[in-house]
Parts: C-alpha cells; structure tokens; sequence
C-alpha cells in the first residue's frame, strides 16, 4: 500500500498528537457546557422545590401538582390535610404533591 507524500509527511511531524489535543479539548467543553447548562440549573430548581415544601405553614393555599387548590389546615411529617371548595371538604396529600404556594398564609394577615 503507498500512501501519499502529504500522509508520511503528516505522521513524521506528528499531527497525529495535535489532533488528539484538539479532541480531548472538545470533549471537556462538552461536558462543561452539559454541566452549566443542565445539571446546575436542575439543581437549583430542586433545592427550591425542597425549600418550598418544607416551609409550608398552616393557612397557605397552596396548587397540587393535579391542579387542586386548597388551604393548609394541618401538617404532619410528611402529609398535609387541605380543605377545598366551600362545604370544607378535606384531602389528606403528600408534601411532595404540592407544586406550588398560591398565597402564604403570613401575606393573608397583612
């Protein structure tokens, strides 16, 4: 098999190496680009959404992730009774099924 002058002349310099520098470069960049642009982020949206569930208080109205809406009338370790509509009516739910606070109960007073 004869290769050309320009390939011989290629792998006596060494280009070879260059080339493999080039590609771990871009693979490292990938990885830091995946890591702030995805993993961090992530991150953050988890840390606030553990935030969020652990400081529920009594009287918040809060949204479940299945859309109901209620008031916070008692919490235990990790459920949460809510009372819905205006005939009282209450739901036993998980801490980790309320997606969001509507109104805390603090804002309610003031």
């Amino acid at each position: 098999m004869n290769l050309p002058p320009i390939f011989l002349e290629a792998a006596a310099d060494g280009a070879g190496t260059g080339q493999w520098i080039g590609t771990i470069v871009m693979i490292l960049a990938m990885v830091a680009i995946f890591y702030f642009f995805l993993y961090r982020p992530q991150k953050k949206q988890e840390k606030a959404a553990t935030e969020m569930k652990n400081s529920l208080e009594v009287g918040d109205e809060i949204t479940t992730i299945g859309g109901i809406i209620g008031e916070i009338i008692s919490i235990k370790d990790e459920t949460c009774v809510i009372e819905t509509t205006r005939d009282k009516t209450k739901i036993r739910i998980l801490k980790s099924a309320v997606s969001k606070v509507d109104v805390k109960a603090s804002e309610k007073e003031a």
